[in-house]
C-alpha cells in the first residue's frame, strides 16, 4: 500500500479531464438554446441603464434562477453520474439560489448604484470577463467549442459573475451573499489543478480579488 505523501491531489479524482469537458459538450447540446437566454440576460444586467436605485430586484432574481438551473440541469443531473460530491454542490448552489431569493428579491436588501467608485468598476469588470472572456478559455486552450462554459447555465462562470455583481452591490446581505460562490471558485479550482487545466487558477484569482476588495471596502467604510 502507498503511503499517504506519495498521492497527489490527481489520484483523488474519479473521472479523467477527457470526460469531464465531454460532459459540458453533451451539456450544451441537451439544453440548447438555454445559452443565448442566459448570454442575453448577462448582456441586460453588464448594460442595463446605469442609475441609482435601478432594478433592485431583477438583477438577482436572474442571479438566483441561473444558480438554481445550474443546481438542476448540470449538477444534480448530470455531473452526479462521474462526481458523487456533485448533489452536495447542487444543494450548495440550490441555497445560493434561495438566499439570492430572500435576501435580495423579498428583502431588496441589495442597492446597485454601479458603476460609481473603484470596487464597483472592478466588480462588473469581473462581470464581463465571465460573461464575454472566461467561456473563450476552453476553445482557446484546446478545447472544442461545443465544450464551452457559459454564464447562466455552467458553474464556474456563473460563480466569477455573481460575484462580480456582489462587488457592484451594497447592502447588508452581500457578505452573505459571496461565501457560496467564493467556496465553489475555490472548489473547482482544486478540481481543475487536478486535471493539470492552464486555468485552474481563474475562478480562485477571481474568488481572491473579490474577498480583498469587499473586505478592504468593508473596513474603509468603517472607519469613515
Amino acid at each position: 500500500m502507498s503511503e499517504w505523501w506519495t498521492y497527489r491531489l490527481s489520484s483523488f479524482l474519479l473521472f479523467s479531464p477527457r470526460t469531464y469537458h465531454r460532459l459540458f459538450e453533451l451539456y450544451n447540446r441537451a439544453i440548447f438554446p438555454a445559452q443565448a437566454l442566459a448570454l442575453g440576460l448577462g448582456l441586460w444586467i453588464l448594460f442595463w441603464p446605469r442609475r441609482a436605485g435601478g432594478p433592485r430586484r431583477a438583477v438577482p432574481a436572474i442571479l438566483a434562477a441561473c444558480w438554481i438551473f445550474v443546481a438542476v440541469a448540470f449538477l444534480a443531473l448530470r455531473y452526479a453520474r462521474i462526481n458523487f460530491a456533485a448533489v452536495y454542490f447542487a444543494w450548495a448552489f440550490g441555497l445560493e439560489a434561495a438566499l439570492l431569493g430572500a435576501i435580495g428579491v423579498a428583502r431588496r436588501g441589495l442597492a446597485f448604484d454601479w458603476p460609481t467608485g473603484a470596487v464597483a468598476r472592478t466588480g462588473m469588470t469581473m462581470f464581463a470577463f465571465a460573461l464575454l472572456i472566461e467561456p473563450l478559455a476552453g476553445p482557446l486552450l484546446g478545447r472544442g467549442w461545443r465544450q464551452v462554459e457559459i454564464f447562466g447555465v455552467a458553474p464556474d462562470p456563473t460563480a466569477v459573475a455573481t460575484l462580480g455583481v456582489l462587488l457592484a452591490a451594497s447592502g447588508p446581505g452581500r457578505g452573505v451573499l459571496m461565501i457560496i460562490p467564493v467556496l465553489w471558485c475555490l472548489t473547482t479550482g482544486a478540481f481543475l489543478a487536478a486535471m493539470d487545466a492552464p486555468d485552474a487558477w481563474v475562478a480562485p484569482a477571481a474568488a481572491a480579488l473579490a474577498v480583498s476588495l469587499a473586505v478592504r471596502q468593508a473596513w474603509t467604510r468603517r472607519r469613515m
